[in-house]
C-alpha cells in the first residue's frame, strides 16, 4: 500500500489484536474452556452476531487464542468475545494497540453508529479513553470502504 493510503495497516493490527481478543473471553469469562466455548457460540447465535455452524470446542477456543493460530478464528467468535466482554462488571480494557484494534473494528461491525463520535460515545466509559484512537482509526477504515 502507498503512503496515500494512512489506514493500510489497521486490518493487520485487527487480526493480529484477534487473539488477545479471545484470549480476554477466556481470562474473563466464568467457566472451563469447553463451557465458555459453549457460551460465545449460543451467544454468537441468539444475538445475531454470526453462525457458528458447529459449536466449538475448548481446545479449539484455546487455539484460537494463540497468536500465531491458523486458522485464525472466525468473525463471529471475535466479534461474539468483545459483545460479551464489554458487558463484564469485570471492566477489562484491551491490552495492546493491536488488541485495541480489534475491539475497536468488532465494536463497529456488532453495532450502527452515525458517526464516530456516536461510536465512542456509545462505548461503557471504562472503555472510552482506552479505545478512542483505535474507534477512530476502525471508523477511517470503515469510510474508506476497507472495514467490510
Amino acid at each position: 500500500m502507498t503512503s496515500t493510503m494512512p489506514q493500510s495497516g489497521f486490518y493487520a493490527k485487527v487480526r493480529q489484536g484477534m487473539p488477545a481478543l479471545i484470549g480476554q473471553w477466556l481470562t474473563h469469562g466464568r467457566g472451563d474452556p469447553e463451557r465458555l466455548a459453549l457460551i460465545l457460540a449460543e451467544t454468537a447465535r441468539v444475538a445475531g452476531l454470526g453462525d457458528p455452524g458447529a459449536t466449538p470446542d475448548g481446545d479449539t477456543l484455546i487455539h484460537w487464542a494463540t497468536s500465531d493460530a491458523e486458522p485464525a478464528a472466525p468473525h463471529w467468535a471475535v466479534r461474539t468475545a468483545l459483545f460479551l466482554l464489554v458487558q463484564m462488571p469485570a471492566r477489562p480494557i484491551p491490552g495492546d494497540d493491536h488488541e485495541a484494534c480489534a475491539w475497536a473494528y468488532c465494536w463497529l461491525r456488532n453495532r450502527e453508529f452515525e458517526n464516530r463520535d456516536a461510536a465512542i460515545n456509545a462505548l461503557p466509559e471504562h472503555l472510552r479513553q482506552a479505545m478512542a484512537a483505535a474507534v477512530t482509526a476502525a471508523w477511517a477504515d470503515r469510510q474508506g470502504l476497507r472495514l467490510v
